[in-house]
């Protein structure tokens, strides 16, 4: 009986973690080391290098660099074990807070960089449109790339603005995390 319960488990177990792996790539993450993250997701204990070679049955240079992987993208962390000299890592449970960390992070750098260059660019197509030898269909082309960049700003605007939240939490307020009904399974 208690054979059969634990590979139940391990069933449900083995149906998010091949779901979890499929949908890393989201993160720019391997299937493979997708599947690392969701077999850690389910251990309750840290994990070293070793532990997760035995879990996967990958080597341990592949083992490291998966590692290293999710440590970039802050999905999983190195904890402390007293008497343990080798590095233990847990995976983070918390998907809000991932969530939060890694596309605030994305939106934000995404947001900058393109305002950066949409400022650079309408000083340019500025100039081109006030330039008194430019010829009528060059004036035009500039002024319409201008009022195209004027759209995009407002984009690149909002995805700050919602970056800005997610940082702060404030997304939670207008967007909250509500618990399933039993009706909604």
């Amino acid at each position: 009986m208690k054979r059969n319960l634990e590979s139940r488990i391990e069933e449900a177990e083995s149906a998010v973690v091949n779901s979890i792996a499929e949908t890393m790539d989201l993160y720019g993450i391997t299937p493979s080391t997708g599947r690392l993250f969701a077999r850690m997701y389910f251990k309750h204990e840290p994990m070293t290098l070793d532990d997760m070679k035995d879990d996967l049955g990958m080597s341990k240079p592949s083992m490291s660099i998966a590692v290293r992987n999710l440590q970039e993208v802050s999905i999983i962390h190195k904890v402390w074990r007293k008497g343990s000299r080798k590095d233990s890592f847990m995976a983070e449970k918390n998907f809000f807070k991932y969530f939060s960390r890694f596309f605030g992070s994305k939106w934000e750098r995404e947001a900058k960089l393109n305002l950066s260059a949409i400022d650079y660019a309408g000083e340019i197509l500025q100039q081109v449109m006030e330039d008194e030898e430019a010829d009528e269909a060059t004036v035009e082309r500039a002024r319409i790339n201008y009022e195209q960049l004027e759209d995009y700003r407002k984009y690149c605007k909002w995805l700050e603005r919602l970056s800005d939240s997610i940082d702060s939490g404030e997304i939670f307020d207008f967007l909250p995390v509500e618990e399933p009904d039993a009706d909604s399974k």
